[in-house]
């Protein structure tokens, strides 16, 4: 009988961390918009160039995942002209820093 309940315990537990899972945030959770938003995270913001090369993504890759921020409200996209040359700058809003350090919290838990 006790490891009956230690099964369904164990089994209960497995579900609620399944439940979790589910609950990430997937705009987030994707891999390369995941380095994205940890590297703007960081700072004020960030050029394309500069993205490109810390994440390591091909240009329509990176343009392709900004935009899905973007229209996820996370993102912020400023296109200026540095000299004559065009200059695309990056920063997550409000809603994108709080969205990034809810899945942080979500992960943690899921992790401890």
């Amino acid at each position: 009988m006790k490891e009956d309940s230690q099964t369904t315990a164990r089994s209960e537990a497995a579900a609620a961390d399944v439940r979790d899972l589910l609950q990430l945030d997937r705009v987030i959770h994707e891999p390369a918009r995941l380095a994205i938003a940890a590297i703007l995270a960081a700072c004020e913001s960030a050029d394309f160039v500069y993205l490109r090369h810390a994440t390591g993504l091909t240009q329509g890759n990176l343009s392709a995942h900004l935009l899905r921020l973007q229209e996820a409200g996370y993102l912020e996209m400023e296109k200026r002209f540095v000299g004559n040359k065009p200059n695309t700058l990056c920063r997550l809003t409000d809603t994108g820093r709080a969205a990034f350090q809810a899945y942080r919290r979500q992960v943690r838990s899921l992790t401890a």
